[in-house]
């Protein structure tokens, strides 16, 4: 399983389990409140400046940061018709240690 992957099925697990933060404003609050336990970004949106302050807030925060190619999957993954350009994990459910294993990984 490719590390894109195994984000994304984080996301989803959180998702049914946790709770997740969707849209670049949403994951960014949840960041600079100390919430987010993991943040996934799509690296396919346009312009680039929506997401770019994202993995620096999240380095500054200790907090794993990941890019996914396409926003549409990112959507997918956090249960949106629609595709999302960010998404952050607040509670992590039962992607608690698939969490910690990415965080070790980056």
């Amino acid at each position: 399983m490719t590390n894109e992957a195994k984000v994304l099925e984080a996301v989803e697990v959180a998702r049914t389990s946790g709770k997740i933060r969707k849209g670049t404003n949403e994951a960014t609050k949840a960041l600079e409140k100390g919430q987010a336990k993991l943040v996934v970004y799509a690296l396919d949106v346009t312009p680039k400046e929506i997401i770019m302050h994202l993995p620096l807030l999240a380095k500054e925060k200790n907090v794993p940061c990941f890019g996914v190619s396409k926003k549409d999957d990112l959507g997918a993954a956090a249960g949106l018709a629609v595709s999302t350009a960010a998404v952050a994990i607040v509670k992590e459910g039962e992607a608690k240690a698939a969490i910690e294993a990415l965080a070790k990984s980056q």
